[in-house]
């Protein structure tokens, strides 16, 4: 099974899934091999005596320790895919994860930033200083066009059109897409440009924002830097920088946007994913109702 397991990770890793999934993945495979052991001689895990019940078992066990139907319903999901994988490369007969049921879970909304806490976080970085300019750059790049933080670490020199303002963005599943970037994105990308050669060393290459070794900025070392800015904007714990993505598209819809158009430029497949930010959107809408029409208000006594 541990073959089987790391030549399906290899394979999601060509599909362009991100670095944070791909550990996902491994983690839930690693938990569900060593749960299997104890129905294997010597805890060898074989594939084909893996069976329908011993995968309930595993996520029973997960829920009597207290996991939350989120996180049992994100293992499920990796469990149907690598046996799906297995099956059709011909590594079992029969699929025992074929309808094994996913919990479902009530969708959290994501944490985001008011419009005036954008400005504050965009405002921050030191232009003074060369990565205060390249840091003031990737933030209007994601608040401007939604990036995810992956997307940002890929962009390369040549996909930025700047006379069209338009950015092409290579998202998961190497799909391509075309999203507008706004004037002033184009402008602190423009400025960082201006000093990028500052940055530069052998293994630059191609890519748009670099290191200070002059490597192509991971997206790890990306969340590390955007972390430190967000700490100092962040009304309570639990923002990450996945939120300025959120606020993105809150903002634009808020603003009369187009779901359909915010489903395109995240690169969303399915309109379903998109449409939590229309609980969001509407949450702001109710509260300008509230404050600003004149029937929203009760009369006074």
């Amino acid at each position: 099974m541990q073959q089987a397991m790391e030549n399906f990770l290899r394979t999601q890793m060509s599909r362009g899934l991100s670095s944070q999934t791909l550990r996902a993945y491994r983690s839930d495979l690693a938990q569900l091999h060593a749960f299997l052991g104890r129905y294997f001689s010597n805890g060898v895990v074989k594939l084909p005596g893996i069976s329908r019940l011993g995968l309930r078992d595993f996520l029973r066990h997960l829920n009597s320790e207290g996991r939350s139907n989120r996180t049992l319903a994100r293992k499920t999901t990796t469990i149907r895919a690598f046996f799906r994988y297995c099956r059709q490369n011909k590594l079992i007969e029969k699929d025992p994860a074929e309808g094994l049921h996913i919990p479902k879970f009530e969708k959290k909304l994501p944490k985001l930033f008011s419009e005036e806490e954008m400005t504050e976080l965009l405002s921050i970085p030191d232009l003074t200083s060369k990565f205060g300019i390249r840091n003031r750059a990737i933030l209007e790049m994601i608040y401007s066009s939604g990036m995810r933080i992956s997307e940002v670490a890929g962009v390369r020199l040549g996909d930025i059109d700047f006379t069209r303002k338009i950015i092409c963005i290579l998202g998961k599943g190497n799909k391509e897409r075309l999203v507008p970037v706004g004037s002033m994105a184009v402008r602190a990308v423009r400025e960082y440009l201006k000093i990028r050669s500052s940055f530069e060393g052998s293994e630059s290459g191609e890519y748009l924002f670099l290191s200070k070794s002059g490597k192509p900025l991971s997206a790890d070392e990306l969340r590390e830097i955007l972390d430190r800015y967000i700490q100092l904007v962040a009304r309570t714990k639990g923002y990450s920088p996945h939120a300025i993505r959120h606020s993105f598209a809150t903002h634009f819809l808020s603003r009369g946007g187009d779901l359909r158009a915010v489903q395109e430029m995240l690169g969303h497949s399915n309109l379903s994913t998109t449409e939590i930010y229309t609980h969001l959107s509407l949450k702001d809408l109710k509260a300008a109702y509230k404050f600003s029409h004149p029937r929203s208000k009760k009369k006074k006594e």
